[in-house]
């Protein structure tokens, strides 16, 4: 058995691909590669791969990683060359590598992400580093979370899952989100949008708003 990860970036269209149907993608496209996947054990046994951290519908991505494993052994660029050759537009294979850190999965050990998000309104229209100032300096920042056993929607506190957020030049109001991510601790942007939008009183529609995420990061150092 060989484990690998492959990096990629997610354009145009392909952010209305579902996480399922992202993996239904790849396990396709090895398959038409003649890349034999391991799976697991047991009476229901799947491929052995997934992303390490699966990505929100309607958002791009710089550099999404997704680990897996082969029954044969075959040179990382071969697995490249071969994947890229069948990918619909939009889906760039950036890299891939072999997974040799003695971790259980990628997933476990995610720490950390980073978003671009444009808003659709002019930078200079407003003092928008004094907001976000503001923002940031709250005590407390009051958001809304599905639960997931009720579905009902909740109030939560979401200060100490921001990491940072920063203006970036541009010329429409442009943030840079560093955020909790992973099965530790997690936030998602779609908190920090809405209730940023509400605080700095955008008056825009969320569907305008434009989200990548640029960058996930590990609590410890990877050899990917």
């Amino acid at each position: 058995m060989s484990r690998y990860i492959i990096r990629f970036a997610k354009e145009g269209y392909m952010k209305y691909t579902s996480h399922l149907d992202m993996l239904r993608l790849f396990q396709r496209a090895f398959k038409r590669c003649d890349i034999t996947m391991a799976h697991s054990q047991g009476f229901n046994p799947h491929p052995k791969m997934g992303f390490a951290q699966p990505l929100s519908l309607g958002y791009t991505a710089a550099d999404e990683i997704l680990e897996f494993e082969t029954v044969e052994d075959f040179l990382p660029v071969d697995i490249k060359n071969a994947v890229s050759e069948i990918m619909p537009q939009g889906l760039i294979i950036k890299a891939c590598s072999r997974l040799t850190d003695n971790v259980k999965s990628l997933a476990a050990i995610v720490d950390e992400a980073e978003y671009t998000v444009v808003f659709p309104v002019k930078a200079n229209s407003a003092d928008y580093a004094k907001i976000l100032s503001d923002y940031l300096t709250q005590d407390s920042i009051k958001a809304y979370k599905r639960q997931k056993k009720t579905k009902k929607m909740v109030e939560v506190d979401i200060r100490s899952k921001i990491r940072n957020i920063q203006l970036i030049e541009g010329e429409n109001l442009t943030l840079k989100l560093v955020l909790d991510c992973g099965s530790t601790s997690n936030l998602s942007p779609e908190q920090v949008i809405s209730s940023l939008m509400e605080f700095a009183n955008l008056g825009i529609e969320r569907y305008d708003v434009e989200v990548e995420r640029t960058k996930i990061s590990f609590d410890r150092k990877l050899h990917i």
